[in-house]
């Protein structure tokens, strides 16, 4: 019986002892690689730095210590604590994790989760066995509490971990970002042989194009996604110096406005042509439609040069500025620039500011402000002004852009983000533009994802509805089907 139980710990010894030690050597080998995985788990990302160090450093001087007869009981007790914080990790992923990620390289690289845990807890058996031969000597009081003692903590202190990591990505942004398994799949592509469309609006899954060097040009894309349809819009007047006009659809109505003129032509479909609106003289940098006849804008007060945020009813001819929406940090004009993003599921405005982490979410009325955080870690606008001797203000140099653009539906606001995160490969930065998902009623961070270029060419626009997610990269519309 004795040289039964010597076999058992000798196994037990030297399985783990050369377990730990290929494990540690794999992640050393391809150590990058091993932080961006940890990065994209879903229970430990936020602490990934600090963890990925750890584990090797551990599982190695466990193998040491494994080696030594003197110190083989310690080193028994560290390979189950190690073993059950694995496992315990495991069985979080299996049934508490928002996602589940690819496995781990390595020597069970083949393996999936199921059976990693199967794996896992084959070794926590022989290991108690092992521990509870090697303890024959102590009373079996002495040796359950001892046994019971490291699997309670190490199980907690993974638990631990876990809840403290959510908090953080979720709430207090780290700039860690987890990219979850395939959340758009099946990509339809159209090629519109220019790359000056961006999105006019949509009507469900039916998609508008303005574009930018032929400004009363609307391309429409109906839902089967196959081609699409050219039409010429018609304004009732055409002899004023347009220089930057902006095509809005919520469907069936349309407007053709120009904030430097200023003027704004309405018009209903299935007609093509847009009157001219009789409302006030306003001059304003940005506009977006969030209902027939109404607007929010974004204009610059004259005595004070600040950016702010108004209403506009053409029908009423009502105008209200809200001074109280954009917080200036530096001049208040710069510094406050971003996109008006409108949710026509929720009927909520989400203003993305463009160089600092934040958001502001009212409704179309601009009542009920709240703000939200990107994960980033800018939180004051990085930007250089210079003023000229005949009193105009430049930016000085290229500012950090931070939220680049924007979508939102259904609470979810997709970000473009042009900063990159913790443990990111710079090839696959380069390659694709990053898109961060945020639940803004939750104020939270919720997932990332990658566009990958076309052609060389990023992603420079996006729209998300209930079922798709659309991209313009170059001369091309792209169409991904949304898992989440």
């Amino acid at each position: 019986m004795k040289n039964y139980h010597n076999i058992i710990i000798i196994i037990c010894v030297y399985f783990h002892s050369l377990l730990f030690t290929y494990a540690a050597i794999s992640k050393l080998l391809e150590f990058e690689n091993f932080q961006v995985q940890l990065a994209q788990s879903p229970l430990i990302s936020a602490h990934a730095g600090f963890i990925s160090y750890a584990i090797i450093i551990i599982e190695l001087i466990t193998a040491v210590l494994l080696s030594l007869l003197k110190t083989r009981r310690f080193g028994m007790y560290i390979s189950l604590f190690l073993m059950i914080s694995f496992t315990t990790y495991i069985y979080l992923i299996l049934n508490y994790s928002d996602f589940i990620p690819c496995s781990c390289g390595g020597i069970l690289e083949q393996l999936g989760w199921t059976e990693h845990l199967i794996f896992n807890l084959s070794s926590v058996f022989l290991l108690i066995l092992a521990i509870t031969y090697i303890e024959k000597q102590f009373k079996l009081l002495y040796t359950t509490i001892s046994i019971s003692l490291t699997v309670i903590i190490s199980g907690s202190m993974v638990l631990v971990l876990f809840l403290n990591s959510e908090y953080i990505i979720k709430k207090e942004n780290n700039f860690t970002r987890r990219f979850i398994p395939h959340p758009l799949s099946d990509e339809d592509t159209i090629n519109l042989n220019t790359s000056s469309f961006y999105f006019a609006g949509n009507h469900g899954d039916t998609i508008f194009l303005g574009n930018r060097k032929a400004p009363l040009l609307l391309v429409t894309i109906l839902p089967h996604f196959k081609t699409y349809k050219v039409d010429t819009l018609k304004i009732s007047e055409y002899q004023h110096p347009f220089k930057k006009v902006e095509l809005n659809i919520v469907y069936p109505y349309f407007s053709v406005a120009d904030g430097s003129i200023p003027i704004i032509f309405e018009g209903k479909f299935p007609q093509l042509t847009a009157q001219k609106t009789k409302t006030k003289p306003l001059i304003f940098t940005k506009i977006k439609m969030t209902k027939p006849h109404q607007y929010i804008f974004k204009a610059t007060l004259s005595k004070n040069k600040k950016a702010v945020l108004g209403t506009l009813n053409t029908q009423s001819d009502f105008i209200e500025i809200h001074q109280n929406i954009l917080e200036a940090q530096i001049d208040g004009l710069f510094d406050t620039d971003g996109g008006i993003n409108y949710d026509p599921k929720t009927q909520h405005m989400v203003y993305s500011y463009l160089y600092r982490n934040q958001y502001i979410v009212t409704d179309f009325q601009l009542k009920n402000k709240q703000t939200g955080n990107t994960i980033d870690t800018i939180k004051k606008a990085n930007i250089k002004l210079h003023t000229s001797s005949n009193g105009v203000t430049k930016l000085a140099s290229p500012p950090l852009e931070v939220n680049e653009f924007q979508t939102t539906y259904n609470y979810l606001l997709f970000n473009a983000s042009g900063l990159k995160g913790k443990f990111e490969s710079s090839s696959r930065w380069r390659n694709s533009k990053v898109i961060d998902v945020y639940h803004y009623k939750n104020k939270t961070y919720e997932y990332s994802f990658y566009i990958k270029n076309k052609n060389e060419k990023k992603a420079r626009s996006i729209l998300a509805t209930q079922k798709y997610f659309y991209a313009l990269i170059g001369n091309d519309i792209i169409r991904y089907q949304r898992r989440k």
